[in-house]
């Protein structure tokens, strides 16, 4: 015999926001040479779910269309607003002639914890190359640098997960 089991068609709409409000936050991703198009794609999902205000794809980075993009993106590629730059510093000039504070996502010797900042709205962050990083002439372009702690043997985590926590707590006390 069979069970009726009844699936939930839907989170509780106290958790999720409305598109309108999404756009609201203004959240920015500028992609620094990200050479994975996979993770490029989950880029465009991440921004999907967060609301992102526009991706800012730059230099090597994949961008659509392009079909291992799309794989990962599942859709979110048509979804999220993104503009390519043939270098990192154009988009950050962009950003700089809208008054955007551009936070630097990077492990470095004066980079600070991540959760010691209270984001204000517009803001942009900056997320590099996987084995790279972010490279210093583009650093030096950043109003602040920031780092997610590690606590492990090794000292990074995937760009596309990183780019989850951050831009998820950029958005926390706004939803």
């Amino acid at each position: 015999m069979k069970k009726n089991i009844q699936k939930k068609s839907s989170p509780d709409s106290s958790l999720s926001r409305s598109p309108t409000k999404q756009r609201d936050i203004k959240v920015h991703a500028v992609i620094d040479n990200v050479r994975s198009a996979y993770n490029i794609g989950s880029f465009f999902r991440t921004a999907d779910a967060t609301g992102c205000t526009k991706l800012h794809i730059c230099g090597i980075s994949a961008y659509p269309p392009n079909p291992k993009v799309e794989k990962t993106a599942l859709g979110a590629a048509e979804s999220v607003p993104w503009k390519y730059y043939k270098k990192t510093e154009e988009a950050i000039a962009t950003l700089n002639k809208e008054n955007i504070p551009i936070y630097a996502v990077e492990l470095t010797e004066n980079s600070r914890d991540f959760r010691t900042f209270d984001y204000s709205h517009p803001v942009a962050f900056i997320f590099g190359h996987e084995l790279d990083g972010i490279g210093n002439s583009i650093l030096k372009l950043a109003n602040h640098v920031i780092h997610i702690p590690m606590h492990g043997k090794k000292s990074s985590l995937n760009v596309a997960t990183v780019a989850g926590i951050i831009l998820y707590e950029a958005i926390r006390n706004t939803s």
